[in-house]
């Protein structure tokens, strides 16, 4: 049964999907076992079963799902666990601690290139979650600024990416900054306390830090990657119906979301500790969750660009293991078979 949703007040979300997007998956070797789908006319049963999924204020799905606990219902025994970016995130799929994980696309490629063995197979969401930050009074306005600065991301993240992408924007390279490789939370500490000169900052904590006076002093959407749900490759083969639990436990969330922006808000509030003002930010000024969900063209397209910068700051040791990666990173079997209704 699904717990009562917090009450509040917020904007109505968007439309529906757009048209289904042709998947970037090849066949061979790294690739996750097609599932079987379950008996028809029920889902299988999941009594007994065990599922380790993380949850992330970046991800409001994984917040509606783990506050409703729909997984919990269907007779799981969950263990969910907090990612606090997606180098954590990658960190707990590769050690085996998580089933599944969410990060950025910039971060799910960087890992399977250097041999993670994950597959995303679900997007859950395409974000404007990173942008440069400088504190207030700061007279830092724009990228050029940064020559000779102290600047704050966190390696392995869609805002660490964003950093190197607006740098080479704007004519600058990472030799002219010094960076500090600090987890998110601890950025925008550093920002505070005046550590670092600018911050490369990531949803929900840049929202609260732009309530506080902190100024988003470059922006721009394209040098953000999608959200990616991403599984272990033995969990997809071992546990499919579990897989398939989530991915409609997912779809579910996004049709909430649609319909429940207010109590979206509200649970990404509590969880993040932010003013419910910010938290509606985030939801209904920066999270496209009405987005199409399967893995594709689209998402290939924005990591084509981000790739190479892997392999010339040595991050990644050749070009071949990125295009590897890239063939062998997309799953989308069992979003394609998603029931967005199984946990109404």
């Amino acid at each position: 049964m699904s717990r009562t949703p917090f009450l509040t007040s917020a904007l109505i979300a968007g439309a529906a999907a757009t048209a289904l997007l042709l998947s970037g998956c090849v066949a061979g070797e790294g690739q996750a076992a097609e599932p079987e789908p379950a008996a028809s006319g029920a889902a299988a049963s999941l009594e007994g079963q065990t599922l380790n999924i993380d949850f992330a204020t970046y991800n409001p799905l994984s917040l509606i799902i783990k506050d409703q606990g729909w997984l919990e219902d269907a007779g799981l025994t969950v263990t969910w666990v907090q990612s606090a970016g997606s180098n954590k995130a990658n960190e707990a799929l590769r050690a085996g601690a998580i089933d599944v994980g969410s990060t950025a696309g910039s971060a799910a490629l960087l890992a399977r290139s250097n041999g993670s063995p994950i597959h995303v197979i679900d997007i859950y969401s395409q974000p404007e979650w990173s942008a440069l930050v400088a504190p207030a009074g700061s007279s830092i306005g724009s990228v050029e600024d940064l020559k000779g600065t102290q600047v704050a991301a966190t390696k392995g993240t869609d805002p660490y990416f964003f950093l190197l992408q607006a740098l080479e924007a704007e004519g600058l390279s990472p030799d002219d900054i010094v960076l500090q490789n600090l987890q998110h939370a601890d950025g925008w500490a550093a920002l505070q306390n005046g550590s670092v000169d600018a911050w490369a900052g990531l949803d929900p904590i840049m929202a609260g830090a732009e309530e506080e006076g902190a100024t988003l002093f470059f922006r721009n959407v394209d040098f953000n990657s999608y959200g990616f749900l991403n599984a272990t490759e033995s969990f997809l083969a071992e546990k499919p119906d579990v897989a398939q639990a989530v991915i409609d436990a997912y779809e579910s969330a996004r049709a909430w979301a649609a319909e429940h922006p207010e109590e979206t808000a509200e649970i990404l509030a509590e969880v993040a500790g932010l003013d419910l003002a910010v938290a509606t930010k985030v939801i209904t000024e920066r999270s496209n969750l009405d987005v199409d969900p399967v893995p594709g063209a689209a998402q290939v397209e924005v990591l084509e660009k981000i790739g190479p910068i892997f392999v010339e700051l040595g991050d990644v040791a050749t070009q071949q293991q990125v295009d590897a990666a890239l063939a062998t990173l997309i799953d989308d079997e069992f979003v394609k078979r998603a029931d967005a209704a199984r946990f109404e």
